[in-house]
């Protein structure tokens, strides 16, 4: 049985493929939407796992997705 960290994680990695192909499609701002939630989700992921590594680039991530949205 899968612990809910990894469902956690599997999702997370299939809606950032998501936001991958929609970027690579141009469909925006949809695939900005789908990195975000990515992100959290790989955010929450980082807190589970206490890894600090995670947390930091994906909170980053987060910074320059959510700038970038707002500057557009």
């Amino acid at each position: 049985m899968m612990k809910k960290v990894d469902i956690i994680k599997w999702i997370a990695t299939v809606v950032q493929l998501g936001g991958y192909a929609l970027t690579g499609l141009n469909i925006v701002p949809i695939n900005i939407y789908m990195f975000m939630v990515g992100i959290v989700l790989w955010l929450i992921v980082g807190i589970m796992w206490k890894d600090r590594a995670i947390v930091v680039v994906h909170v980053g991530a987060f910074i320059a997705i959510f700038a970038g949205y707002l500057n557009s």
